[in-house]
């Protein structure tokens, strides 16, 4: 009899996992809210009900009209100019009327407003909610969301779209979630890019390390579907230009969807020595060279790699108003120079742009047993677009240590919404690393090129690349 009602409570056991990763999608009632009262990637459509030009309101969600973007504003791979810039300042947010605003500003937006009291401030700007992507991605989104599934170490279910538009489940499900939304958000198919990153001393002094860099995503070929990825979400390929003597260091990474399944494969080329070597420890709090240790490996694009060291909480059950980088075309403006962008301290404040947007507030802390520079990690997604606009980093003694901000924009010709330049902070050193500089370089993002085949992005073309 015990053994009956044993292995009848194993089966109900079973049966209720099962049922419970079934809740990791969603029915097709919830998932047509998509585009009527969510947007396609599923943010509440209405504003807030305040008034859309004060800094206090957040409009509906209307998409981004491309066609009133004159065309010669969308040719590939130029800079843009900024279709908001008779916008006028609407608040300033600093140390004297921090207290204010502090509950919708990131405690580490906080921190800087106090580590530099006399000259970093947020301008806010009217709130425009430009997130935009091509109908197909909305497609795939719509049935991403009934059939995306949630597992241990990845996502299965999903192809060229949001895969969880509609958060459910438990609250680390859906925390989890959010996170592989910002994972595998929306950023094109192929993407080339020359930029330049540095890490500002103390004393406000930088050295330039330049590169080329190219993205194939094809998580996003329309070409490809599920079945066919192979477990690659992307290929990334970068040279260095620039100084003479790191130019022709490579590197060329495949991400993998499920890192448990299979780990990031990553490979540097070394023109020294015309070698191309593995870089198996390319991941997690792994230092990066070219930001002087003031990045880690998953700290690029505000978070990527596998999220299994961490456990993870929604911190409010829907998404809540802050004050987000947004809308920054400014920040790339090639009328700049380096030096009028960086700043000793921080990037130069009144060359960014804040709105007040929805943000949905992730929480990391780090599980027992595992080892990372940082104990706990607080992420702002922006609700629209699921990119992560800002992180607070703490370190093993709990106090907040880094702080890093996305500076988002719309890239129209796409449409897709990215970021114009990422800043990481040490809060303790007052030194950051800015990357994606493009002022002073001839072109921008690159969306138009022709996708190279696979091969292209292999160690065997790496080495071809580096001669």
């Amino acid at each position: 009899m015990l053994k009956k009602i044993t292995t009848l409570g194993s089966m109900l056991a079973l049966s209720l996992a099962v049922a419970g990763a079934a809740q990791a999608a969603v029915s097709a009632q919830d998932a047509a809210k998509l585009g009527a009262s969510l947007t396609p990637l599923g943010a509440p459509m209405a504003g807030n009900g305040k008034d859309p030009s004060s800094p206090d309101g957040i409009p509906a969600w209307t998409g981004f009209d491309k066609s009133a973007i004159p065309a010669a504003y969308t040719q590939p791979g130029q800079h843009h100019p900024d279709p908001f810039a008779a916008d006028k300042t609407l608040l300033t947010i600093n140390a004297a009327n921090l207290a204010r605003y502090q509950d919708k500003v990131p405690a580490g937006v906080q921190a800087l407003i106090n580590t530099y009291p006399d000259s970093f401030h947020l301008n806010v700007y009217q709130s425009r909610r430009t997130t935009a992507a091509p109908q197909w991605v909305y497609d795939n989104t719509r049935r991403n969301a009934t059939s995306a599934r949630l597992g241990d170490t990845g996502v299965t279910g999903a192809f060229g779209g949001t895969p969880f538009p509609i958060l459910s489940g438990s609250n680390e499900e859906k925390a989890r979630q959010a996170i592989w939304n910002h994972i595998l958000r929306w950023r094109g198919t192929y993407v080339v890019r020359r930029a330049s990153e540095v890490a500002v001393q103390r004393n406000g002094s930088y050295s330039l390390v330049t590169s080329q860099q190219e993205v194939y995503f094809r998580y996003y070929d329309p070409q490809l579907s599920e079945d066919k990825l192979d477990n690659i979400i992307f290929y990334y390929l970068s040279f260095t230009t620039a100084p003479a003597r790191l130019a022709g260091g490579a590197v060329l990474v495949h991400e993998t969807l499920d890192q448990q399944k299979l780990p990031r494969q990553a490979w540097g080329y070394n023109a020294g020595t015309r070698r191309v070597q593995r870089s198996p420890n390319l991941a997690y709090d792994t230092p990066i060279a070219a930001a002087d240790g003031l990045r880690t490996a998953d700290d690029t694009d505000m978070y990527n790699g596998s999220p299994d060291y961490y456990n993870w909480k929604l911190v409010h059950e829907q998404p809540v108003e802050m004050y987000i980088p947004y809308n920054n075309y400014r920040v790339g403006d090639t009328s700049l120079k380096y030096k009028d962008v960086l700043m000793t301290g921080h990037v130069n404040p009144d060359i960014t742009r804040w709105e007040l947007q929805r943000v949905w507030v992730v929480e990391a802390t780090l599980k027992p047993g595992q080892r990372h520079a940082y104990e706990r990690r607080t992420f702002y997604i922006d609700a629209d677009s699921w990119q992560i606009a800002a992180v607070d980093q703490y370190d093993r003694r709990g106090e907040l240590w880094r702080v890093s901000l996305a500076f988002i924009k719309n890239y129209y010709e796409v449409p897709t919404q990215w970021t114009a330049l990422d800043v990481f902070h040490d809060l303790r050193a007052r030194r950051y690393h800015a990357q994606l500089l493009a002022n002073e370089e001839p072109s921008s993002l690159d969306f138009s090129q022709p996708v190279p085949g696979d091969q292209y992005f292999t160690p065997a073309g790496l080495r071809r690349r580096g001669r």
